[in-house]
């Protein structure tokens, strides 16, 4: 694990975490810490790890999987969630206020493959954190990002943020995709029972993810599809077909208005949604597989990284 410093570019510090490599990685949400100091990493070896980055230390080892642990993320309740190899997805406690962090709260199960990704409702809000649309944090002084005011600002916004988001009180949702070619998707903070199961894909699910208002979900395959659910009841609303290679990544704008992907084929694909069946747009040039791809939170543009060793920025 290499902890860097992103205004230097410089890294600051070097953690031996696992004994296999490291499959996924995700930030405590600041609306829970103020710090933004831990992280939780996942690997190989069937572990995941919470790590206080500034004292580089371990806080908890959350074991009880029987394989390697295939995808991670932390929640904005309080919760860690691991799926794994094993065909079981675990919910463990990351909240110090309501028990030891990596306790054990319950094991999701129900799929009938390995599990390789997961998605969360919050997971937009939890990422952009204090920022809005144009990367400013509303009431907070200018300046110093490390100072206390700046932080304690940020912090109110964060918690206005996640408090708007989560309205009425719905709990938090969360989807999972796998080998066994379906989704399920579930309540994980109240049950251990899964809401729905998703059909449709006719190959393993490579990637999920929510649209920054939790309105849909969108999920890519290796049958060279990608679909779209209704991101609350689970319900099927679209397929969109043009990729002649299987998908391996998609992403949504900040106004949840269109979808990427990337895939197999060399290309990324715009998609509108949720009425667009047929790609919008093609972004063509990289010369292989191209492996992952993000939008920007300010939606300016997209990135992709291919197979070919490059990384491509499109502006929107």
């Amino acid at each position: 694990l290499i902890l860097w410093d992103p205004t230097k570019g410089t890294a600051s510090g070097t953690i031996k975490a696992h004994s296999k490599w490291i499959t996924g990685m995700a930030w405590e949400p600041m609306h829970s810490n103020a710090s933004c100091e831990r992280l939780v990493t996942a690997s190989k070896d069937g572990h995941a790890k919470v790590w206080n980055t500034r004292t580089r230390r371990c806080e908890a080892t959350m074991s009880g999987h029987l394989d390697s642990i295939e995808g991670v993320r932390w929640g904005g309740e309080g919760l860690v969630y691991t799926a794994s190899r094993d065909r079981t997805i675990k919910v463990w406690n990351a909240n110090e206020a309501k028990g030891r962090t990596g306790l054990l709260v319950r094991t999701l199960t129900g799929h009938g493959h390995r599990v390789n990704a997961l998605a969360l409702s919050c997971d937009y809000v939890c990422r952009t954190g204090p920022f809005d649309h144009r990367g400013d944090v509303p009431d907070a002084p200018s300046g110093d990002r490390s100072s206390k005011e700046w932080r304690d600002a940020a912090h109110r916004a964060c918690l206005d943020k996640y408090r708007a988001f989560k309205g009425s009180g719905e709990p938090e949702r969360l989807v999972s995709g796998s080998d066994d070619f379906t989704l399920m998707l579930w309540h994980p903070t109240e049950s251990k029972k899964p809401l729905k199961r998703l059909t449709g894909h006719q190959q393993a699910v490579n990637h999920i993810a929510f649209s920054p208002d939790s309105r849909f979900l969108a999920s890519a395959s290796f049958d060279k599809k990608v679909k779209v659910w209704n991101g609350r009841s689970g319900d099927f609303v679209s397929t969109m077909t043009g990729h002649v290679g299987a998908v391996y990544q998609v992403a949504w704008s900040p106004d949840g208005r269109y979808l990427v992907s990337a895939s197999k084929d060399s290309t990324a694909k715009l998609w509108e949604v949720p009425s667009g069946k047929r790609a919008r747009e093609t972004l063509p040039g990289h010369e292989d597989e191209v492996y992952a791809l993000d939008w920007s939170p300010n939606g300016s543009g997209v990135a992709t990284g291919s197979k070919d060793r490059t990384i491509k920025l499109w502006k929107h």
